[in-house]
C-alpha cells in the first residue's frame, strides 16, 4: 500500500528506479522521507493526508480522478482547471463547482444517478460523510464478535436527515441498511423524499420522518416498541448566527491561503458566503451548540434504552468533549466509546454509547440472524 502511494509522486518514481530491489525493501521509509523533501509541502499535505487519514475502506482515499469524474458526470468538466502545481482540480470556494463534484461522486462511486439540493441548503463533503458510516460499520462488527451482520436486518436511525439525504444514500449503497431519517424542515424532507424517488431502490431502503418539535430529538420520532441498530447524528455545532458567520470567515481565510491571495475578498461579499458554503440555520446553529443538542440526546436516549442498541453522534468540537461524557454518565450509560476521525486538517471524533450490558448486546445481534 505504502509504495502504490508513494509511486504516485515523480520524484519518488525517480529514487526507486535507481534502487535494487533489496534497497527498496530496507531503505523505503527513508525514500519516503527523501521524496516527500522534494515536494512543495502544501501538495505534500493533501497529498498524504487525503490518502492516509480517512478509514481504509472508504473509497476517498485517494486523489480525485477527475477523468472518471467527468465520464460520469459531463457537466462537472466546466469545473476542472489546473491548479498552481499542474494538477486537475475544482474552485472549492465555489458553491456550485462543489455541488457537481458530488453529483459525480455519488454518481461514480454510490450509484446515485439523480441528486441535487435546493441553494442554500448545506452542501456536504462526501468523504467525511463516508467516514462516519465506515467507523459505525465497525462498531456494529465489533459488538457481533467480528462477523459483519446481513446488511437488509441493520436498522439505522439518522437524526438531521437534511435535504442532501447524504448518510442514507452512502450508508444504503455500501452497506445495504435501511433508514430512518427524521429533520425538523419539511423543505429539506420533500427534496431528500424527491431524490428518493429519482433513484433506483431506494424507496424500500429509506424512509422519512418529519420531527415536528424543534426541542426533541428522538421523542416523536421513534414509534412505540420500534428498535433500531444504531442511531447517527452531525448535530450543528455554532451556538448562534454570529458564531456559524465567524467560522464561515475563518474557512474563507483558509481557502484564500491554499488557494491565491484575494479569494476571500472575491467571494466574501457572494450571497454563497452568507452560511458556510450553504446551509440553512438549523443544520448550522442551535442555542447551546453541539453541547446542548448532544445534551438532549443523551438524556432523550435514557427513555429509550432498550429500542437502541448503539447510540452515536458526531462531535466536532474536542472541547465539548467533558460536558458529553458528564452528561452519559448522568443517565447510566454503561459502555461509551469515542473515535477519532479526520478528513485533512478537520478534526472530529464520534462518540458512541449503550444502555446495554455485553450480554444483552451478543443477544441483540444473535436475535437478527
Amino acid at each position: 500500500m505504502l509504495q502504490a502511494i508513494i509511486l504516485q509522486f515523480t520524484p519518488m518514481a525517480r529514487l526507486l528506479r535507481n534502487m535494487t530491489k533489496n534497497q527498496q525493501k530496507n531503505d523505503i521509509q527513508l525514500a519516503v522521507s527523501q521524496s516527500l523533501n522534494l515536494i512543495p509541502e502544501a501538495e505534500r499535505r493533501t497529498a498524504l493526508v487525503e490518502k492516509m487519514d480517512l478509514h481504509q475502506r472508504n473509497k476517498h482515499r485517494g486523489r480525485y480522478d477527475f477523468d472518471q469524474l467527468i465520464a460520469a458526470c459531463p457537466a462537472l468538466a466546466n469545473f476542472v482547471k489546473l491548479n498552481a502545481y499542474g494538477d486537475a482540480s475544482i474552485d472549492f470556494a465555489h458553491t456550485q463547482a462543489v455541488k457537481v463534484l458530488n453529483q459525480a461522486l455519488l454518481k461514480l462511486f454510490y450509484r446515485i444517478s439523480a441528486w441535487d439540493i435546493p441553494a442554500q441548503y448545506l452542501c456536504p463533503p462526501i468523504p467525511g460523510r463516508a467516514d462516519y458510516l465506515h467507523y459505525i460499520a465497525d462498531l456494529l462488527t465489533g459488538t457481533n464478535g467480528g462477523v459483519t451482520q446481513q446488511a437488509e436486518s441493520i436498522r439505522v436511525l439518522d437524526i438531521g436527515v437534511g435535504a442532501n439525504i447524504i448518510y442514507p444514500l452512502i450508508g444504503s449503497r455500501e452497506y445495504g441498511w435501511n433508514f430512518v431519517g427524521s429533520d425538523i424542515d419539511p423543505i429539506a424532507l420533500a427534496n431528500a423524499q424527491h431524490i428518493i424517488d429519482s433513484n433506483d431502490k431506494l424507496s424500500s431502503a429509506i424512509e422519512l420522518r418529519l420531527q415536528r418539535s424543534p426541542l426533541a430529538v428522538f421523542n416523536g420520532v421513534l414509534q412505540q416498541n420500534e428498535t433500531f441498530d444504531i442511531t447517527m447524528c452531525n448535530p450543528p455545532f455554532h451556538g448562534s448566527l454570529a458564531e456559524a458567520q465567524a467560522g464561515t470567515q475563518r474557512k474563507w481565510q483558509n481557502l484564500s491561503k491554499r488557494s491565491g491571495k484575494g479569494l476571500a475578498q472575491r467571494h466574501a461579499s457572494t450571497k454563497s458566503a452568507a452560511l458556510n458554503f450553504g446551509g440553512q440555520s438549523a443544520e448550522l446553529y442551535c442555542a447551546g451548540g453541539e453541547v446542548m443538542f448532544i445534551d438532549r440526546m443523551v438524556s432523550e436516549s435514557k427513555q429509550i434504552a432498550t429500542q437502541c442498541l448503539w447510540f452515536t453522534s458526531l462531535v466536532s468540537k474536542a472541547s465539548s468533549l467533558p460536558s458529553i461524557y458528564r452528561a452519559l454518565k448522568k443517565v447510566g450509560a454503561l459502555e461509551v466509546k469515542t473515535i477519532n476521525m479526520a478528513q485533512g486538517q478537520k478534526k472530529s471524533r464520534m462518540v458512541a454509547w449503550t444502555f446495554l450490558n455485553a450480554s444483552q448486546q451478543r443477544n441483540w445481534m444473535a436475535s437478527k440472524k
